[in-house]
């Protein structure tokens, strides 16, 4: 199974779909950090492949490309910039029942699917021994919130993404399907993923989704603001009323609101951007977060990477204003993110997409052995920085210690 491509997007409501086998694929290497054509040589590829279904995503230093940018910080595990596939095999899943939507059922692949099905059904789990360390200490943590805040003060901006990286350097993974659905029984999160090539594997439980296409209609859903779930009922409820009327938290919801209605008012058709929900609370397994949503209309002439142009890095895990903040971002973290707070999703052959936010996720390079799990918060005039910290543990926690048992 491992020799093959594989990707799975599941939302954990029944609903998934599994892409596997053989296929067309381009990868730009992330190595080429001066980059000017990934997007274009993208877009070549979609219209080679239009009436296919397409697999793949791009690593959060495509900023440097769009934005005209750069990235010098060390880059651990070393995912390409651009990684888009067309894969042999395509299956959607609907509870207990699947179809064949791109190849042909035959007994190899057939067989595939149910070796795939029985591994989700199995709950005989491997403990992960995993030993992550943060590659910047909890006092140059602070400082560096310190000085973000500082810039904040001064007007630079007004809300900045700040994240660390936590890394095992020295691990042989050799259960990466058992490890996706053991991390998906802990976050059963709507934007699950699974997806291994070459030498990478992705392993992930994200929440958010970046931006979906639906016929005409673009619709894109930040999350900003998170609290820990309770023990009880009653905790619960205390905690999702306090997440609800934080003035912080909601404030940086409002804030990252307002850069993706600009962002999307690059590419929407006139008078079209509309929020559709502002600031309310979702539940998931391990955190309660506050998600707007908001929506567009385009014309059939905008194509995907003129979308991916005008709306990438995500709102959600940069800040306002999003080039400054980008610039600071470099200056101020420790790492160069690479697919951390980028997108993996789809495009189906009528052109629609849904593609995620890459966070609660974990990175695996299996020629250097390199394990990879990041995470973030954004900072604001009003930020603790302790209790930002704190918020970093909360988001990955659960999920590590989960992973270990």
């Amino acid at each position: 199974m491992e020799s093959y491509k594989i990707a799975y997007l599941n939302s954990n409501n029944g609903h998934s779909v599994l892409a596997f086998g053989k296929g067309e694929a381009i990868r730009i290497d992330s190595n080429t950090v001066n980059h000017t054509s990934g997007l274009v040589e993208l877009e070549q590829f979609i219209q080679q492949n239009k009436n296919s279904y397409l697999f793949g995503y791009l690593s959060y230093d495509l900023k440097n490309e769009i934005h005209h940018l750069d990235s010098n910080n060390n880059n651990s595990v070393e995912f390409p910039l651009i990684y888009f596939w067309k894969p042999q095999y395509v299956v959607e899943m609907k509870n207990e029942n699947f179809s064949f939507v791109q190849g042909e059922k035959c007994q190899e692949s057939f067989d595939f699917v149910q070796n795939f099905l029985e591994e989700e059904i199995d709950q005989n789990f491997h403990p992960y021994n995993f030993n992550f360390k943060p590659t910047i200490t909890k006092k140059k943590y602070i400082e560096k919130v310190n000085s973000l805040k500082n810039h904040i003060q001064l007007g630079d901006c007004y809300e900045v993404n700040f994240c660390q990286e936590f890394i095992d350097d020295n691990i042989d993974l050799d259960f990466t399907l058992d490890a996706y659905f053991k991390l998906n029984s802990i976050t059963k999160a709507p934007f699950s993923t699974f997806f291994q090539h070459d030498e990478l594997t992705v392993i992930g439980g994200s929440p958010e989704r970046f931006i979906k296409k639906q016929n005409l209609k673009l619709s894109s859903e930040p999350i900003k603001g998170t609290k820990k779930r309770g023990q009880t009922e009653e905790e619960d409820n205390q905690l999702i009323n306090e997440l609800k009327n934080d003035p912080k938290e909601r404030s940086e919801n409002v804030m990252i609101v307002d850069l993706v209605r600009n962002d999307l008012s690059i590419i929407a058709s006139k008078n079209s951007v509309k929020v559709d929900e502002l600031c309310e609370i979702y539940s998931y397994e391990t955190v309660h977060q506050m998600i707007s949503k908001i929506s567009c209309e385009i014309e059939p002439s905008v194509s995907f990477t003129d979308i991916i142009r005008a709306t990438f890095p995500m709102g959600s895990m940069t800040g306002a204003p999003k080039k400054r903040v980008m610039e600071l971002i470099e200056e101020h973290e420790s790492f160069t993110r690479g697919l951390y707070s980028g997108t993996i999703g789809y495009i189906k052959p009528n052109g629609d997409f849904d593609f995620n936010v890459v966070i609660r996720t974990l990175l695996y390079n299996k020629k250097n052995k390199k394990l990879s799990c990041s995470v973030g918060s954004a900072i604001t005039i009003l930020s603790d920085p302790e209790k930002e910290y704190e918020e970093c543990f909360v988001k990955v926690k659960r999920i590590l210690d989960g992973m270990n048992e």
